[in-house]
């Protein structure tokens, strides 16, 4: 992994969000912090994530705390990876070329959404680290296959397909303000998003050797259609609470998907993850890798690639404790047995991880 090396600004990871607010104007703000119709959904990832406590295990020897993970084949440092972002620009001039440097000099792998600047291919020359290409369809399956081409010339190690997003959802906090999403200019074509079926994932596997993500799985159903049809990774997401609103949280759901897919292809899982704790409760729960979304974009705003890196260093320092206090040496000694129902102790936001903050400030 890589480190900052100096006497950073930051220390814990609430500051990031203070800087982000600062710095960031009203209409992204609220599109990085906002959700779907009334953040239900949103809420309830975070209340997923606050209703499952720790069972610890004592006398463990803990000495030595090993937190690296694999990725497609790959060594990496954390059980985790950055989320595919729209407009990661807004955030940052450099967008997702920003991203990729801090996430390759880290060890940790990034999803590159179709809908980010400065694109495909100048993403992945940014970055030196372990990448995956997720694509919004507006084309059919000649137009995703150039898409798989490209990705594949490009070196991207999996290629992801969102499936939630059948139409967009009205996200209020944005439509109060009148502010339209950058990329949202150019959204041409999302009658191909609309009539993405198991077909067009029938057509993909058969002519595509390039390990396929379905993200935005939500049931026990999908989870096994995905499997029978040869998909590589089963993404549980619901958007970060952005899409259908009044849907469940993603910690609900990946016991069910989990139990579907029965080892017959990797879990992966975002949705409110925000402390080396999460990361925890999501690896113990069964998932194979726990994606960030909000929390890197923060960072992100705050302080660009020294911002993300700097962020992550101190989300592997809550775990490496976080590990040692559990009585986990590694993440592959973490079980369902290490987690027990529990009754929240806050009510759920956006920002609920991180009571130092002050929420009447409008964090």
């Amino acid at each position: 992994m890589a480190r900052t090396n100096i006497d950073h600004e930051f220390l814990n990871l609430h500051e990031f969000i203070k800087t982000a607010n600062l710095k960031l104007n009203r209409y992204i703000w609220d599109y990085l912090v906002g959700g779907a119709e009334t953040e239900t959904t949103m809420a309830r990832n975070r209340q997923a994530l606050d209703s499952i406590a720790f069972r610890p295990r004592a006398l463990v020897d803990v000495s030595n705390i090993d937190t690296s993970h694999s990725f497609m084949g790959k060594k990496i440092c954390l059980p985790v990876a950055l989320a595919p972002v729209g407009s990661l620009e807004s955030f940052e001039p450099g967008g997702g070329a920003t991203v990729a440097k801090a996430a390759g000099e880290y060890g940790v792998p990034m999803f590159v959404s179709s809908v980010t600047q400065p694109g495909l291919e100048a993403i992945a020359q940014a970055g030196t680290g372990p990448k995956v290409f997720q694509l919004y369809v507006r084309g059919d399956d000649d137009w995703i296959g150039d898409h798989v081409k490209r990705a594949v010339d490009s070196g991207y190690d999996a290629f992801c397909l969102t499936v939630d997003t059948a139409h967009l959802s009205r996200r209020e906090r944005d439509l109060a303000k009148r502010f339209r999403k950058p990329w949202q200019a150019r959204n041409s074509g999302m009658e191909y998003q609309a009539g993405l079926n198991w077909k067009n994932v029938e057509v993909f596997k058969a002519r595509h050797k390039i390990p396929l993500i379905i993200k935005g799985i939500a049931t026990a159903e999908d989870a096994e259609l995905c499997v029978q049809h040869g998909v590589d990774v089963v993404y549980v997401s619901n958007h970060g609470g952005r899409q259908l609103d009044h849907g469940r949280g993603s910690l609900d759901v990946l016991p069910e998907v989990l139990d579907a897919v029965a080892g017959r292809a990797k879990v992966y899982v975002d949705g409110g993850f925000s402390r080396g704790t999460d990361v925890l409760k999501g690896i113990a729960m069964g998932a194979d890798l726990v994606i960030l979304g909000r929390l890197y974009l923060y960072a992100l705003a705050a302080d660009g690639a020294l911002g993300i890196i700097r962020m992550l260093e101190l989300l592997e320092d809550e775990i490496t404790v976080d590990l040692a206090l559990v009585g986990t040496p590694r993440f592959a000694d973490l079980t369902r047995k290490h987690l027990h129902p529990a009754t929240p102790t806050t009510t759920p936001h956006v920002h609920s991880a991180f009571p130092l903050l002050r929420m009447g400030d409008g964090y």
